[in-house]
């Protein structure tokens, strides 16, 4: 990286470092950013888009319950972007016995993501959005997984230089390299005093300049990307803009990766922020439609089997809580559910063939002992759809 590859403007931000390598260390937000009728009507149409879904949201059944297929899919996805995957099915069976799981460091990437997500949105209610929060959450990112050895720091903020580029690059020959560490505090503090701050920006174009400004700082020596795609979520729901976490960005970038990556670069070198925007505008406008057209599928299939339920001569009393669980995690075995809520395994046993004779589950490994059960029709609702293959 050099000034030569940015624009006339930004070249006072590529800034030679005393080893001679050079770094880009971002302004301050907010930027000048141009107001055009595209941009407002595209803004427009998010905000309605991000309102109905935020509307949908108050009306769920059971929020608490079919919120965490939401959860699981957007680790899938954000975790996909770096090229690491897990199937559904390898993580639904790791949460259920971890001794089973497939042997594969992606499974448990993904689901300290899953964990990282989760307790992000819970400590919303006793901790602002923060250094002290953001880091909490990443050590929880990399818990036991690739990159979470003493050299990569796990939830804590880098103290040597890291650089973005082709395998085998350097730090003369990457692509992007990120501010170097003596000036992390400074640019890190000035991201999180914009968050919190009162600004003329409209929220969903408060947050792309957010997304866009950590990535550029880049805090951490792995993991910013999940880290940084987790905080829009956070932005969001912090701010009640949005009334349950249901929208994710995630499958969007994932969709139009090249993108994503190709505009994140060019507001660094070449000041584009309207693109950035738009584009950013434009997946919390197609996000929201899908996320709201999935829950609605989610809760007609979730009435569905209430409806079973109320019309049923004879129902075992566990039938309502092994629905729920289902709806929660599609996969179940009868020892740990009557386990985790204080049923005996009978009761469970006698919810979990009622549930079979009506379709919702399917026992899976053709064993007498320790089976396990999956709700195929609520899987089907819930898989993420990733747009490129696994690596």
């Amino acid at each position: 990286m050099t000034p030569e590859s940015f624009h006339e403007q930004q070249r006072p931000h590529c800034q030679r470092q005393p080893e001679g390598y050079f770094a880009f260390v971002p302004p301050p937000l907010p930027p000048a950013l141009p107001i055009d009728w595209e941009l407002a009507g595209l803004l427009s149409e998010a905000d309605r888009s991000v309102a109905e879904l935020s509307g949908a949201g108050r009306l769920l059944p059971n929020p608490h319950l079919l919120i965490r297929p939401y959860l699981r899919r957007e680790a899938v996805l954000s975790s996909l972007i770096e090229d690491t995957y897990a199937e559904v099915e390898e993580l639904l069976l790791f949460d259920l016995r971890p001794a089973s799981a497939p042997d594969k460091p992606s499974v448990r990437e993904v689901a300290n993501h899953i964990i990282a997500l989760e307790t992000g949105l819970k400590r919303l209610g006793v901790l602002p959005v923060s250094s002290r929060l953001i880091k909490e959450l990443h050590a929880l990112l990399l818990q036991t997984v690739r990159g979470g050895d003493s050299t990569k720091t796990p939830g804590e903020f880098r103290r040597s230089q890291n650089w973005i580029g082709r395998p085998g690059s350097t730090l003369s020959t990457a692509t992007f390299v990120p501010p170097p560490p003596h000036l992390l505090d400074e640019a890190l503090g000035a991201w999180e005093n914009y968050f919190h701050a009162e600004s003329a920006e409209p929220p969903l174009v408060k947050i792309a300049l957010l997304h866009y400004q950590f990535e550029a700082i880049h805090p951490f020596l792995d993991g910013n990307g999940r880290i940084g795609r987790l905080l829009i979520t956070l932005f969001l729901c912090e701010r009640s803009i949005l009334s349950e976490p249901l929208l994710y960005l995630s499958s969007f970038f994932e969709r139009y990766r090249d993108d994503y990556y190709r505009l994140l670069l060019a507001v660094s070198t070449q000041g584009a922020w309207k693109d950035w925007v738009v584009y950013f505008l434009t997946g919390v406008r197609e996000t929201a439609k899908e996320a709201l057209e999935n829950t609605a599928r989610l809760v007609d299939l979730y009435n569905h089997y209430r409806k079973i339920m109320a019309q049923a001569k004879r129902l075992p009393s566990a039938c309502a809580g092994v629905l729920d669980a289902l709806f929660a995690a599609p996969m179940l075995s009868i020892a740990q559910h009557a386990q985790r809520h204080d049923e005996s395994f009978q009761n469970v046993a006698k919810a979990v063939e009622f549930w079979q004779k009506h379709g919702l589950v399917k026992e899976t490994t053709q064993q007498k002992r320790n089976r396990i059960f999956v709700a195929a029709p609520v899987l089907e609702v819930t898989r993420p759809k990733p747009a490129h293959p696994a690596p």
